[in-house]
């Protein structure tokens, strides 16, 4: 018989402790701790599968595999991924429900079975016939897709072994269970077994298996950190619910850059890949509004154009409202101080809202000039010209700093028509002209805002 122990853990962060507490010791988490019952014999599962013993050898030494990278055939997926699916990585997926998680990942699966490959989508949360409407629906027709509804692990396991896929898409973890285990699925320890499980056997067959996993109402995965600590990749679909478009956001890659995002339109026959993104977040109407403005700001590798909004009225009630979507609120709360204390603008008694169009999420600093300039022309009622671009951080004492791939910045904004961009004059040494762009150097906000008037 093996030995059976009692814990109390906590949902959110995996802490153990042998009796209920109300507040968690590890998160601070109030009433997250729950009771489960494991065996002991369950930790040593993986044990008995282990690879045969490895001497340390020189790195030099150790051959690489001849594809170890295989294009899934979406140009944003595998931007994200570090330039395609790895071979023996795991993955994992997150996001709110509906965003399009299962629907991107059977896509995936269809083209990798295009290639030649075996893919086997495991899902526990439809039946198969569910499945096989959904891919009707997106026009998925291919033999080397296998699909099976499996919660069990052990039977999961067995089925990679015996069909031997390149992809593994497992839809979602909060559902597979491993018998030995009392607890409920989604539980920690049965996330935490059936995820360590998975990835191990990724390791060993070298398939790659992507986990979905729910998001909760605070925005990160359901289940404890500690999955995202054991993949290899993490990333989250996010998006607005009245909107078409979907971003898929790196946050931890092990194989490429963690600053990537892919953007995908939804439609009917399922997500397709947007291939120039600046156009889906500048909006038409901003030739004629004053307080409108457009920056070029860096995710990745890719240069971005976006439009930020600003709008700036007397405050009639109480305490004037500051009100930000898309970028950080303290750093439009010191852009404020630094316009009414460096320019001279009056704003302690005006109510100031400001928006990035099209949803995305801007947080490098140099977006910074951009907002100050948004801010300073809708007080001042002066329309800002429609064919410049602002890049820049503010400092403190007013001054315009440097920021980074400025001409990577500069060409994306010279291909979409733009004439003039306003940079900072550090960064104007070693710009070529052949830019075909009419550059505004300056020194202080100051003289940004002069431009408008």
């Amino acid at each position: 018989m093996a030995k059976t122990s009692v814990a109390y853990v906590c949902q959110h962060c995996g802490w153990k402790s042998l009796k209920w507490v109300g507040r968690c010791g590890g998160c601070g988490e109030w009433d997250s701790t729950v009771e489960e019952i494991s065996a002991a014999s369950v930790g040593l599962s993986c044990k008995s599968a282990t690879l045969d013993r490895e001497l340390p050898q020189p790195i030099t030494n150790v051959k690489l595999m001849e594809c170890s990278c295989v294009e899934t055939g979406m140009k944003e997926f595998d931007r994200v991924l570090g330039g395609g699916l790895i071979v023996g990585s795991a993955v994992l997926v997150g996001g709110t429900p509906g965003i399009g998680k299962s629907t991107l990942l059977l896509q995936v699966c269809q083209y990798i079975s295009q290639k030649g490959y075996t893919t086997l989508y495991v899902t526990g949360e439809e039946s198969v016939v569910q499945t096989k409407l959904r891919a009707e629906r997106l026009s998925i027709l291919s033999d080397r897709l296998l699909v099976v509804a499996e919660t069990n692990l052990d039977f999961i396991l067995e089925n990679i072994h015996n069909t031997h896929p390149t992809l593994v898409v497992i839809d979602s973890i909060q559902m597979i269970y491993k018998p030995q285990l009392e607890s409920s699925p989604g539980t920690v320890s049965q996330v935490r077994q059936c995820a360590n499980e998975l990835i191990f056997t990724a390791k060993t067959t070298g398939s790659a298996i992507f986990l979905v996993g729910h998001v909760t109402k605070e925005g990160i995965i359901a289940g404890p950190k500690v999955l995202e600590h054991m993949a290899d990749t993490v990333l989250y679909f996010e998006g607005e619910k009245f909107q078409c478009y979907r971003i898929l956001r790196v946050v931890k890659n092990r194989f490429g850059s963690t600053d990537e995002i892919g953007i995908f339109e939804m439609r009917k026959n399922g997500l397709i890949p947007v291939d120039n993104p600046s156009e889906i977040f500048i909006s038409q109407g901003r030739r004629i509004s004053a307080g409108s403005a457009i920056i070029s700001c860096m995710e990745g590798t890719r240069a971005l154009l976006v439009e930020i909004q600003a709008l700036v009225t007397r405050a009639n009630f109480g305490m004037p409202e500051r009100k930000v979507s898309g970028v950080d609120y303290n750093r439009v709360s010191m852009i404020l101080a630094i316009l009414e204390k460096r320019i001279g603008l009056k704003l302690g008694g005006q109510d100031v809202f400001v928006n990035i169009v099209g949803g995305v999420q801007v947080e490098e600093p140099a977006a910074d000039l951009g907002i100050a300039m948004t801010i300073a022309s809708s007080f001042k009622e002066k329309v800002i010209p429609s064919d410049a671009v602002f890049i820049g951080e503010v400092g403190l004492g007013g001054e315009i700093r440097s920021v980074n791939q400025i001409e990577i910045r500069l060409k994306e904004a010279q291909r979409l028509g733009f004439k003039k961009a306003v940079i900072p004059k550090n960064n104007a040494k070693g710009i070529g002209k052949e830019l075909g762009i009419e550059l505004s150097e300056v020194c202080y906000l100051s003289e940004a805002v002069e431009i408008i008037g």
